[in-house]
């Protein structure tokens, strides 16, 4: 059974192969599970490092060699990632296995074809869009055979046995953060306390790492490694900001581009180069309004907006985006009969946009509703990469570490919608999201242009997108704002969360649980609630908040452990079990 799982995973992968070929690889691989993991192994082919990537490697062992987890802040293009290869080479090489964390599936099909070139018998792939045969398999090689795991969070739980290092990524993206359903955990985090059981080495990669982890470098937890020059010397892409008000009022745009954006565009496919445009937003259109009542149609379920979305097909439905129920369209108002009208523009409407503005181009469109099926999902960024494709549309998903040789210009639309995020970290994650789609364009030698539509030009973000503002300062500037108003990293949240069906008893519930959190926690906790949170109402059930923000000091420990006790005997006292959750360092 176990020869002929092999075999079936080696003819998948090598189908291409030779009979000769593909026996040598299974005699190979047989050779190596025959002997203990511990041996050192020759993998893959040599890996060549740059002058500027050579001293950036040498300083992660450095910082390795003084036991803490490395951070390496290399700009987009830097080639983060031959240096992670070559220290996964150099750890399957001592006998001990890897962990390669990626926070996005997308992401991980591109990855894959790039560490199989170096690792082709030790690759194994998980994550949550495999199906349960494949998990299981996935499983059942790293139990037996020398490893390199490339994965999404949830391959922190596969059955890792010595592991010498672990990647992580992007560890700045909020994907990392499961908060439904339980297991409520960070990836990143977890990843950190799997290192030290395995007392394995640990680096997290970003070009924007998280105030969190850079926060962790100045107070010496962990050792930080810059990265500032892009492996091909290109230069970092223009930036140019496009005030969409002063646009509209002298008729300078049409539908969501303006005209100087459409320009832009028509130059760079003139001149052979591809086009990205993001827009944190899917569906045709985010929002409908009645024009006679006002009324917006909302999920019955969760009272939140609903959104149009239009299938390939023509048919037209409204979707809730947090249960996935759907309900007829017929554009009419559900409550006085009026014409609903469109709110916005979704990945789906700008990609009908760029079709009708851009006639002769080639168009694709990459969301989560693009990308429910794998194959057509790959499809999608194979093609981009090819340059079978030319304009690309999507959402954040484009924005994450794909490398597209041809792309030259990228745009952001309606960048606002980041900024306008009811979170303390947004505007650290607009900047975050922004620079890295801006490091997805001009990673050869060819300088790109990163275009930004919004009404809100002389942000702070943006400024500092420009170069106006100084990187150090913006970070320095934003970790002294958490400071004053006592937010992570200073301190650690802890939202305690209420969920029921019936109105009233939440309500009550919810208040209670809070007067007697408040009654527990000493005067150096902060408890705020119950608050209802933007979306108070998800799959039938009715949700009420109450924040608890805990001081980083010698009491931390006992807090939470006063906290935890609380909200159990709470549960028990009032017999109102499975209603309430706890949610660590909320996103």
């Amino acid at each position: 059974m176990r020869l002929s799982r092999l075999e079936e995973k080696i003819a998948k992968a090598r189908r291409e192969d030779t009979r000769a070929r593909y026996t040598a690889m299974r005699e190979e691989i047989l050779r190596s599970s025959q002997n203990d993991s511990a041996c050192a192994r020759n993998v893959g082919a040599s890996i060549t490092l740059s002058e500027s990537q050579e001293e950036a490697y040498s300083r992660i062992k450095e910082v390795f060699a003084r036991h803490k987890p490395a951070l390496l802040k290399g700009v987009t293009g830097s080639g983060k990632t031959e240096i992670y290869l070559k220290l996964a080479k150099e750890t399957l090489q001592r006998g001990r296995n890897v962990l390669y964390m990626v926070p996005e599936i997308a992401l991980s099909r591109q990855l894959e074809d790039r560490i199989r070139d170096h690792f082709p018998d030790e690759l194994q792939i998980f994550h949550s869009g495999m199906t349960t045969a494949g998990k299981a398999e996935a499983a059942g090689f790293i139990k037996r055979y020398p490893y390199i795991a490339l994965g999404t969070r949830s391959s922190i739980f596969l059955p890792h046995r010595n592991v010498g290092l672990i990647i992580v990524d992007e560890e700045n993206d909020q994907s990392y953060k499961q908060d439904n359903p339980a297991p409520r955990y960070n990836g990143r985090e977890a990843a950190i306390m799997l290192a030290g059981i395995f007392d394995a080495d640990i680096v997290l990669g970003s070009a924007t790492p998280s105030l969190e982890s850079m926060y962790n470098c100045q107070v010496g937890r962990f050792g930080l490694i810059e990265l500032t020059s892009r492996y091909f010397q290109a230069e970092d892409s223009d930036v140019e900001v496009i005030d969409t008000i002063a646009e509209r009022k002298k008729n300078g745009m049409v539908g969501s581009f303006s005209r100087k954006l459409i320009d832009r565009i028509n130059r760079c496919l003139e001149s052979g180069g591809q086009v990205a445009i993001l827009r944190e937003r899917r569906s045709y259109s985010p929002m409908l309004q009645c024009e006679e009542c006002g009324h917006i149609p909302k999920c019955s379920r969760c009272g939140t907006a609903l959104s149009l979305h239009v299938r390939e097909n023509g048919q037209e439905r409204l979707m809730c985006h947090y249960c996935g129920k759907a309900y007829g369209y017929n554009g009419k108002c559900p409550e006085c009969g009026g014409a609903l009208r469109l709110l916005g523009a979704g990945t789906q409407k700008i990609e009908e946009e760029a079709a009708r503005l851009f006639p002769g181009a080639r168009i694709a469109r990459l969301d989560s509703d693009s990308a429910r099926s794998g194959k057509r999902e790959a499809g999608i960024i194979k093609g981009f990469a090819s340059g079978d494709i030319d304009i690309l549309v999507g959402t954040r998903i484009v924005a994450k570490g794909f490398d597209f040789g041809g792309l030259s210009l990228v745009a952001a639309l309606r960048s606002d919608s980041l900024l306008a995020q009811h979170d303390y970290r947004a505007d650290e994650r607009a900047l975050q999201l922004l620079e890295q789609f801006r490091g997805r364009c001009g990673r050869r030698s060819q300088k790109g242009l990163f275009v930004i539509q919004t009404s809100q030009p002389d942000h702070p973000v943006h400024k500092r997108l420009t170069g106006s503002l100084d990187a150090d300062q913006t970070t320095n500037k934003l970790l002294e704002e958490r400071r004053l108003f006592g937010y992570p990293p200073y301190s650690r949240l802890v939202n305690v969360i209420v969920k029921d069906k019936n109105l009233q008893r939440v309500e009550l519930m919810s208040r209670e649980v809070s007067a007697k959190l408040s009654a527990v926690l000493d005067g150096g906790a902060e408890v705020i609630g119950p608050y209802s949170p933007a979306v108070d109402k998800a799959a039938g059930e009715n949700i009420r908040i109450t924040r608890v923000m805990l001081p980083k000091d010698k009491y931390l420990k006992p807090r939470k452990a006063a906290l935890l006790e609380a909200v159990e005997s709470f549960e028990k006292e009032r017999r109102y079990l499975g209603h309430i959750s706890l949610d660590v360092d909320p996103v």
